[in-house]
């Protein structure tokens, strides 16, 4: 019993070290020159400020709420409608990949100038939530044992009746898991739009007010606030993952199933289909500028962007400076990406092997996930610089936290009795990982890395948009400043289009790897 309450609150230990180092550190000046204030100054400062945050924090909760409720609905509506009719799947994957790939701070100002009040806030916020909840719907619904949806089809069950009594019900913990991501996610989305759209009540209108008064403690009082709020939310969905799911483990080894769509080799399949998935997207750019009515000067529609980069005046131009940064982002994209990737399966096989430490760790790997990096960007230039050490920190900070989430679900959902066996055998905890846990939780692991492919991209953007000057990000906030909508869209469109490249790259990876495991794929 004893032991039990220590490893239960083996966390709280941590945290109160960790303040009590940050106290030190922070009333001594001995991180950046004093930019990281001591918590009581914090504290004392936020206790000054206490009239200011009611508004700004009801605002931003009424915002990402209901950015989460509109964007989970939409995403597990979309996953279910994918399983059951897998060549939608394929059908809208362009248009999945666009959604999550589009960078929020490219798209922002034209969701304020296109809307008003509160809907471009919720509207970043439901598209941080889309694509990881929808993702882990798909994932999900097509891990549910075979033998479980024979038994269905065996007393006249179609497809309807597979998702209704075993695939949903299956999914069920990886839809929580993946709230756990999609409610920090919804709350940096609207604080985002908030920083960059105006408005008057927000935390991110708040922040972007306190920037230039050279007050760390209060810009520190209101990231953390921000981070309470996204800490809040990813903790109560644990707590409702573990309630709900907690006991509901299986206790056996599902068989293995054929890819879902992967033996449709017919013209449509092969050639139409993917030609169709590329054109969606496309179609629906146009069909959104025409029904919303955006001003011409604003809206860039597809012709336009061709026209932009390839036959204006200042194309030339307009490609050149398109090629340099490419030339400044691409590389460091990739680099974070397999950093990311290494420390998150390094992060999940370190908290299935020894659970206890990885609570005590989880506050800490939250704080650098929900933190608002605007808020953190004058503390990392202090103690990175403007360089590839401060895009490698973001990159990294962006792209690890949803890939050790959904690595360490597929891995919690290893049955016990697959793991009995070896034990009894007197396997080590390594021995483990390798022969069961590591190949069982292979389709999360690709999972992840296609929800971190795009994320690193976007990652590299926002330093360069908020510290280094260089490469896309750099080459956005530069079109902002000078009105140029024609580099802002084509930039959208570029990262876009480089983020479905690093997507379909790691799609191919998937498919060969599981396919000569005899594995069933989500693609």
């Amino acid at each position: 019993m004893a032991r039990e309450a220590s490893s239960r609150f083996g966390w709280l230990r941590s945290v109160i070290v960790l303040l009590l180092a940050w106290e030190v550190a922070g009333r001594f000046g001995l991180v950046a020159s004093g930019a990281l204030p001591a918590p009581t100054a914090i504290l004392v400062r936020f206790w000054a400020d206490k009239a200011d945050y009611p508004p700004h924090i009801a605002a931003t909760l009424q915002s990402s709420f209901l950015g989460f409720v509109i964007g989970n609905v939409i995403a597990i509506a979309a996953g279910v409608a994918f399983v059951i009719w897998p060549v939608l799947l394929r059908l809208f994957r362009g248009v999945n990949i666009a959604v999550f790939a589009l960078p929020p701070i490219a798209i922002s100002p034209v969701l304020v100038l296109t809307f008003s009040g509160m809907a471009p806030r919720v509207i970043l916020a439901a598209l941080g939530c889309y694509f990881v909840t929808m993702t882990a719907t798909v994932l999900g619904l097509t891990q549910a044992d075979q033998r479980c949806l024979d038994v269905v089809r065996a007393y006249g069950g179609g497809r309807l009746q597979d998702m209704r009594f075993v695939q949903l019900r299956s999914a069920l913990p990886t839809i929580l898991g993946s709230f756990r991501v999609a409610a920090p996610a919804a709350v940096l989305g609207a604080i985002l739009a908030e920083f960059g759209g105006g408005g008057r009540y927000g935390l991110g209108t708040y922040l972007l007010g306190s920037l230039g008064r050279a007050d760390p403690p209060r810009l520190w009082g209101i990231g953390l606030t921000a981070t309470l709020i996204a800490g809040l939310a990813y903790a109560g969905f644990a707590f409702l993952g573990a309630w709900v799911t907690g006991a509901s483990r299986a206790v056996t080894v599902p068989t293995a199933a054929p890819p879902s769509v992967a033996t449709d080799t017919s013209v449509a399949s092969r050639f139409l289909l993917p030609i169709a998935a590329a054109l969606l997207p496309i179609l629906l750019w146009w069909v959104l500028l025409a029904v919303l009515s955006v001003p011409e000067m604003i809206a860039k529609t597809p012709a336009g962007i061709v026209d932009y980069l390839f036959f204006a005046s200042s194309a030339e131009s307009a490609q050149q400076r398109l090629a340099g940064a490419l030339a400044e982002t691409l590389p460091i994209t990739l680099l974070g990406l397999f950093a990311g990737l290494a420390f998150a399966f390094a992060l999940a096989l370190f908290a299935d092997a020894f659970p206890v430490a990885m609570r005590n760790l989880m506050p800490v790997a939250l704080v650098t996930q929900t933190m608002p990096l605007v808020a953190l960007t004058p503390l990392l230039v202090l103690l990175l610089g403007r360089g590839t050490a401060l895009t490698l920190w973001v990159t990294i900070s962006v792209t690890f936290f949803p890939a050790f989430v959904t690595i360490a679900q597929g891995m919690l959902m290893v049955p016990r009795a697959a793991l009995d066996v070896p034990r009894a055998y007197g396997a080590s905890t390594w021995q483990q990982l390798k022969l069961v846990t590591i190949p069982a939780a292979l389709p999360y692991l690709f999972a992840a890395m296609r929800l971190a492919a795009p994320r690193a991209l976007l990652g590299v953007m926002i330093a360069e948009w908020l510290a280094t000057g260089k490469g896309l990000g750099n080459l956005l906030n530069q079109s902002r400043g000078y009105l140029d909508y024609g580099m802002i869209w084509t930039v959208a469109v570029v990262s876009v289009l480089v983020a479905v490249a690093f997507y379909q790259v790691v799609v191919v990876v998937e498919r060969w790897a599981l396919s000569r495991l005899g594995m069933k794929t989500t693609e």
